[in-house]
């Protein structure tokens, strides 16, 4: 991700700076030029993004109203020279075209062809009077360069804000805190348990204790296919912690392997209370806190 961030600065560090001047005589004279001719210089820049295979996670109607958009808010800020607006834009860009999964180098790709397009553009304008030439492009590039710039690391940030929602979402899923009853959570544990989720399973519990100030918790792993040793010191700092917190903590559906595992490990089993299945342990866990449990006769009814 630092990678693209730097690829989005760079977009805009190889021009020379505009003297405000020239900038505010020759601009309206570009965006008129770019007005004029906009259906032209749009498909050119539609057959270049084409050529280029970018955008190719979009529908052809997808691309079409993308690029039209971009287009026109490419020229209207050339006019106004709002970057306020412009990141506005490339914000609600960003979020309509990354959930298609668009990438960064794409974004930063189409905007740069659709710089190109217009630069060219102009040369052909003014190519018969090289020295306005030279003032119209030193007018051009930095602006353009600078939209550029504003809309790669736009996306760029709006990207970093999508995986972060996304990491957040997968941590609560992965390690689902759940009140059973008053002062009595439960944590199943499904799927491979690695240092990293062992980290965050310990955040959340943690957490989960004090929001629903528990007084028993039941982490049950028997959706856990494995434990490394790591992974197994990490089990005995989270029920420490949990102790810490005022929590007891009973671990049930241990299999035979990670059982196996925990003893020839060296684990200190006397830390951590262990029933053999989960409906075991939540009947220790009731008793702990008081309640009598009792058990249905299968033969009533």
């Amino acid at each position: 991700m630092n990678e693209e961030r730097v690829l989005a600065e760079k977009v805009a560090t190889s021009f020379p700076t505009l003297d405000r001047q020239d900038e505010h005589e020759l601009l309206p004279q570009l965006v008129a030029h770019l007005r004029e001719h906009r259906t032209k210089l749009r498909h050119e820049w539609a057959t270049r993004i084409q050529d280029s295979h970018l955008l190719e996670a979009m529908t052809p109607q997808e691309m079409s109203a993308e690029t039209t958009s971009v287009y026109d808010n490419y020229v209207e800020v050339l006019e106004t020279g709002s970057v306020e607006a412009l990141q506005h834009y490339a914000r609600d860009l960003s979020e309509r075209i990354i959930p298609r999964g668009v990438e960064t180098h794409e974004v930063v790709g189409i905007v740069l062809l659709l710089r190109d397009v217009l630069a060219r553009s102009l040369f052909e304008k003014y190519q018969r009077d090289f020295s306005l030439l030279n003032h119209v492009l030193d007018a051009y590039e930095p602006a353009a360069n600078r939209i550029a710039n504003t809309v790669a690391v736009s996306f760029v940030d709006e990207r970093e804000r999508v995986i972060r929602q996304q990491q957040d979402a997968i941590k609560e899923l992965s390690t689902p805190v759940l009140p059973v009853r008053e002062r009595l959570l439960i944590l199943p544990i499904i799927g491979v348990l690695d240092s990293e989720r062992a980290r965050q399973l310990t955040e959340q519990l943690l957490m989960g204790i004090r929001t629903h100030r528990a007084k028993v918790v039941v982490i049950d792993i028997t959706g856990a296919p494995d434990v490394d040793e790591a992974v197994a010191n990490h089990l005995v700092q989270t029920v420490d912690a949990s102790r810490l917190m005022g929590a007891s903590v009973i671990i049930t559906g241990l299999s035979p392997e990670i059982a196996q595992t925990l003893v020839t490990i060296g684990v200190d089993l006397s830390k951590m209370n262990t029933i053999g299945d989960l409906q075991g342990g939540l009947e220790e866990a009731e008793r702990l806190l008081g309640y009598t449990v009792a058990r249905q006769d299968s033969s009533e009814g």
